[in-house]
């Protein structure tokens, strides 16, 4: 039976509402307790590590600074799109995200209020990935570099990539983050940062019988309910998966069908981390990200010792 493919696209924010072309001034109330400063104390913070992520059980507002990877950027005041921290001067995100005027908000938990725990900086030069394509969103991938460094602090840190040869088979349960819009009929936008945890891989092969052009730098996730996923405004944003207590980036927000967002049984599309360490390595002649491997052959290879200790104990005890 031929099914008509879904068109895709891809997942900026954009803006028509001109009361939201209004500057946002507005401050926060004053935060209380003294911000740790991991810069001056001499020590980079391991990757992947959430040190107010303490609490989230599932999907919702995030507290502050419950993803301190997570990063606001905008054009001319206004939110675009996300991305991801992945050490004190580079941004991962998305291709299709405009080039030109862009600033990087860090440490932020509500786009429409300042808080302390901000930093902010401008963007020096953005890297696409040279093969990216508009039409099927293949190696939808970019990095940004910022004008100078960040200040490491428990809201302000980076996450760990997915190492080259990681596996996120069907059914891996994954968290999304973003400010892009949710709702079904009704789509309208977030105050605070949402996070939901309750969103499932779905195999390629799946995912094209949709689309008809996913490729292995693809990985794509679905709910078979709806109304949770990513939309308008997700775009750059991470796919996590927790692996050995580091949040773990397998993904980055890239597109939605054309028909709509967090549709029931309708795929949404990430680039697949762990196909491009060797690109975002290259870039990088110090201080590179970390990159873990997340699968299951990763408890494989953890096992092999432990099997090799039993028959040696069990040699030992039987005189074997």
């Amino acid at each position: 039976m031929n099914v008509a493919k879904k068109k895709k696209t891809f997942v900026i924010f954009s803006r028509k509402n001109k009361e939201e072309l209004l500057e946002l001034l507005i401050v926060a109330p004053s935060y209380q307790g003294q911000i740790k400063n991991y810069a001056s104390d001499g020590f980079p913070p391991v990757c992947g590590i959430a040190p107010k992520n303490t609490k989230i059980v599932g999907g919702g507002t995030a507290a502050a600074g419950a993803w301190p990877w997570h990063v606001s950027i905008e054009i001319n005041g206004f939110y675009t799109c996300g991305g991801t921290l992945i050490n004190n001067q580079w941004i991962l995100t998305a291709a299709h995200i405009p080039t030109s005027m862009l600033k990087v908000y860090l440490g932020r938990d509500a786009l429409n209020y300042s808080n302390p725990n901000e930093q902010s900086r401008s963007v020096f030069r953005k890297i696409p990935h040279p093969q990216y394509s508009t039409t099927t969103f293949d190696n939808d991938i970019a990095l940004l570099q910022l004008s100078s460094p960040v200040t490491f602090t428990d809201y302000i840190r980076p996450v760990c990539l997915a190492k080259s040869g990681s596996t996120f088979d069907a059914e891996t349960s994954c968290w999304i983050t973003g400010w892009g819009d949710i709702g079904n009929n009704d789509l309208h936008r977030p105050e605070r940062l949402s996070s939901f945890v309750n969103v499932t891989v779905v195999s390629n092969i799946e995912c094209d019988r949709v689309y008809g052009d996913v490729t292995s730098n693809h990985i794509c996730t679905s709910s078979s309910r709806g109304g949770t996923g990513i939309c308008v405004g997700d775009g750059g944003g991470p796919l996590l998966k927790k692996t050995d207590n580091k949040w773990v980036q397998a993904g980055v927000m890239s597109f939605v069908a054309f028909q709509g967002c967090a549709l029931p049984n309708i795929p949404e599309g990430y680039t697949r981390v762990s196909n491009y360490q060797s690109w975002i390595s290259s870039h990088f002649s110090s201080n590179p990200p970390g990159f873990v491997y997340s699968g299951a052959a990763h408890l494989v290879s953890l096992s092999v010792p432990l099997l090799l200790y039993i028959s040696l104990l069990l040699l030992s005890v039987f005189n074997l």
